[in-house]
């Protein structure tokens, strides 16, 4: 099994709201399963925003994740290719070269939604994220017991 952390990316246009979201809760995941040199987290957007939306930082806060600190970013290209999984929020269309998982989540944008609309969004996401950690892990632990024995 190989020594290299697993890659994980969050993409959406603007990394303003929906990729954020995935960003934190990757990052928690993270954290509760004991994987912090196993995996890396990247986020990202093709044309970041000043700022994370206001109604997402709401929304998170309430469940004790702060992103009033974050700022939205550019991502390469390069970046996304040398991730394992890349999933993009539904509003991408990226042609990338490598062998890399794309997986479009299909999300509607959070941008100027009313709370409610944005905690159904958040509360997707984060199924989502705990689904691909359960896949992902589950899938590497088989591996590595089978290669063990």
């Amino acid at each position: 099994m190989s020594d290299e952390p697993v890659r994980f990316a969050f993409v959406c246009v603007q990394n303003a709201g929906r990729s954020q979201m995935s960003t934190a809760f990757a990052e928690r995941e993270r954290t509760r399963r004991g994987l912090g040199d196993r995996v890396e987290i990247v986020t990202g957007g093709t044309h970041p925003a000043d700022h994370v939306h206001d109604e997402v930082v709401e929304v998170m806060r309430e469940r004790d994740i702060d992103l009033s600190d974050r700022t939205p970013r550019e991502v390469s290209t390069a970046e996304l290719e040398a991730c394992d999984v890349v999933a993009t929020m539904g509003c991408s269309t990226l042609d990338l070269d490598a062998d890399v998982d794309v997986r479009d989540w299909a999300l509607d944008d959070p941008d100027g939604q009313d709370l409610d609309a944005v905690r159904e969004i958040r509360d997707d996401i984060e199924s989502r994220v705990v689904a691909l950690f359960d896949e992902y892990f589950a899938d590497r632990e088989t591996a590595e017991t089978a290669e063990s024995a």
